[in-house]
């Protein structure tokens, strides 16, 4: 297995402030990727940058954006062409779950949610492939979840948008072999992130052991590393069994197993 050399190119990731995007971040600067750094909070940003610019030598910009707005993939790639880059990798990782009854949710934070999981990611995606596809040598990744495997109660509207992620990301992967682009769905199961600080409550990770973003990091570079990479991968033993296990029993049975899972404790 040969590493993909990240070397003369320019990574933009979202979500790069904190947990997997600025996890990233450090993997991708240490192989020596120039590096594009999206997410709302500058300040953590800047941090990041300093500190992967000071560590690797790679240049670092910081675009502070609200992904979660229609047209922001062209917005993003208008101001990557206004400050001369040229972007050969996206990592699709900013996005954010809810949980609890549906009935119960925030209309308003239902749809932030569906813009930012799906909306951003397919805008993101649509606006940069062209000119991934034209260099043929980049990576394309964008974060499902081990939720987009089966309906997740309590967590609906986020298992839906992780299941349409992972669908739109391996048909990318079959539209683009031969084409030297490397595209990638990456599904972690809990993760010790900011993510649950968001959600409010651990009790979504449904009771399993969480990872750590390096591993789940470790996972997605290993997949791409590969001659042949997967369309897609989860991240973890457990998860990877999890997820399999699905198939051998009635959607029925399915659904109310997760039920049990992501019930509040």
């Amino acid at each position: 297995m040969n590493a993909v050399d990240y070397r003369d190119r320019t990574t933009l990731i979202t979500g790069a402030s904190s947990g997997l995007g600025a996890e990233f971040a450090r993997r991708l600067a240490a192989r020596g990727s120039d590096l594009v750094l999206v997410a709302r909070r500058e300040d953590r940003l800047k941090a990041l940058a300093g500190e992967l610019s000071a560590a690797h030598g790679v240049s670092v910009e910081v675009i502070a954006m609200d992904l979660a707005v229609e047209g922001c993939g062209e917005l993003l790639a208008a101001e990557v062409e206004r400050r001369g880059i040229t972007v050969s990798s996206v990592i699709n990782n900013a996005g954010f779950g809810t949980y609890g009854p549906f009935h119960d949710e925030d209309p308003q934070r239902l749809r932030q949610e569906v813009g930012l999981d799906v909306m951003a990611v397919v805008d993101i995606s649509r606006a940069f492939i062209g000119t991934l596809r034209s260099r043929g040598e980049g990576v394309l990744v964008n974060v499902a979840s081990s939720a987009a495997y089966q309906p997740v109660p309590n967590m609906a509207v986020y298992g839906a948008t992780k299941a349409f992620v992972l669908s739109f990301t391996e048909a990318l992967w079959q539209e683009s072999r031969g084409n030297g682009l490397r595209v990638l769905a990456l599904s972690p199961g809990a993760t010790r992130t900011e993510f649950f600080d968001v959600v409010g409550t651990e009790d979504a990770a449904s009771g399993t052991k969480m990872q750590t973003s390096e591993e789940v990091v470790r996972t997605a570079l290993k997949a791409l590393d590969r001659k042949n990479p997967p369309p897609s991968v989860v991240s973890g033993a457990l998860n990877r069994i999890m997820t399999l296990s699905g198939r051998f029993a009635s959607r029925r049975t399915v659904v109310r197993i997760v039920a049990r899972m992501t019930r509040p404790r």
